[in-house]
């Protein structure tokens, strides 16, 4: 016999969201699980979902976590009556199941980037959500993040003349056997972090590409036999202006962006991390300004934001139809690399943009000790 869903119903003001987190890898316990410290406001830890007994018992001892489920038992998670919503921090070939069979029991979805390997896997999620009157937001924590947003608002003010140019890199090294380098599991330089770059030229440009070309390139190491070492990627947006960016598993970290105008120009370092502090340079003509801007907790102020969502009704932005933009633009990407010419874009349903009112500080958090988990680099 089917399971009946559980009927979402709208909370009382001043309830809390009850969450649980799917998926104990590295972004969990570095960011995600720590930050419900900084979302007391309206959210709440409920529930630990993996297949690592070992994990499972001691961050729920660590964390205070009553519930905890192997992935076997997700639907009887979701079904508990516990949660009201995940944070699905899996692989990404992951992503549309477990967003897809949360929506079905009624169960809000907090999606890690990229929303999923493919453009009909984010509209099976989207078709999901709306079908069960249940909320969908994909976690571009940099949406809520002060550096970022005061970029794209210098980028929109004027001061930097007719925006023209934009330019990024976003470079790491990836140890051999992360998932990352795993094409099965979703792994690949756009998807992991070129995304950021695709996904920042969108909203400094407050636009979207019409046409798109890259080069894919690796260096012969036995990491990179099933995913490119690097990709080297332009965009092409109305009105003749160009993004470009480079991301890399193989090289030295960089993260960076700049955006170009007629009069000035405004580069960020530090760009996309959540590890450290940003700064912003800004030239126009022959005087150049800096600001650095202190390490925050990014992850804390999306808890607060998709719960507020959910407790008012609000459509959340970044939305579902954000996280296919970057997808879409990705799956184009990797036609152009494999064919080695150009591929022209469809057009794009209008998405709102981040700004300034989205911005929610919070305190950095202190980065905990993993358990059976480490970074990318395998530091």
């Amino acid at each position: 016999m089917a399971k009946k869903k559980r009927k979402t119903s709208p909370k009382k003001a001043g309830s809390k969201i009850g969450y649980a987190v799917v998926g104990q890898g590295y972004i969990s316990q570095v960011a995600v699980l720590p930050a419900f410290a900084n979302a007391t406001r309206n959210s709440r830890l409920v529930a630990l979902i993996s297949d690592d007994p070992a994990k499972l018992e001691k961050l729920s001892r660590k964390y205070g976590i009553q519930h905890t489920y192997s992935y076997e038992r997700y639907d009887e998670c979701l079904n508990s009556g516990e949660v009201d919503a995940v944070y699905i921090a899996l692989p990404n070939h992951l992503h549309c199941d477990f967003a897809v069979r949360a929506a079905k029991a009624g169960v809000h979805v907090l999606c890690e980037k990229p929303m999923a390997v493919s453009v009909f896997e984010c509209k099976q999620m989207m078709a999901a959500a709306r079908e069960n009157s249940v909320k969908l937001m994909v976690a571009y924590r940099l949406h809520f993040e002060e550096a970022n947003l005061k970029a794209v608002k210098i980028a929109q003010s004027g001061q930097l003349g007719e925006l023209r140019i934009f330019n990024s890199l976003f470079t790491m090294q990836v140890e051999e056997g992360n998932i990352r380098l795993k094409k099965a599991l979703g792994g690949g330089t756009l998807y992991d972090i070129g995304i950021y770059c695709i996904n920042a030229a969108r909203y400094l440009f407050q636009d979207e590409p019409s046409r798109v070309f890259a080069v894919t390139e690796s260096n012969g190491e036995k990491r990179f036999a099933e995913v490119e070492e690097m990709t080297s990627a332009m965009l092409v947006f109305p009105h003749n202006r160009l993004a470009c960016f480079t991301c890399s598993f193989g090289a030295a970290d960089i993260s960076r962006y700049e955006i170009v105008g007629t009069k000035g120009s405004l580069q960020v370092d530090m760009a996309y991390e959540f590890s450290s502090g940003m700064r912003h340079t800004v030239t126009i003509g022959e005087k150049t300004k800096s600001r650095a801007f202190p390490k925050r907790d990014q992850f804390g102020p999306e808890l607060l934001y998709f719960s507020d969502c959910i407790l008012q009704g609000k459509e959340p932005e970044p939305s579902g139809q954000e996280g296919m933009a970057d997808v879409q633009i990705i799956e184009a990407l990797y036609r152009s690399a494999e064919n080695g010419s150009p591929v022209n874009l469809s057009e794009f349903e209008e998405v709102a943009r981040p700004s300034l009112k989205q911005e929610i500080k919070k305190p950095p958090i202190k980065e905990p000790t993993l358990i059976r988990a480490k970074a990318p680099s395998g530091h």
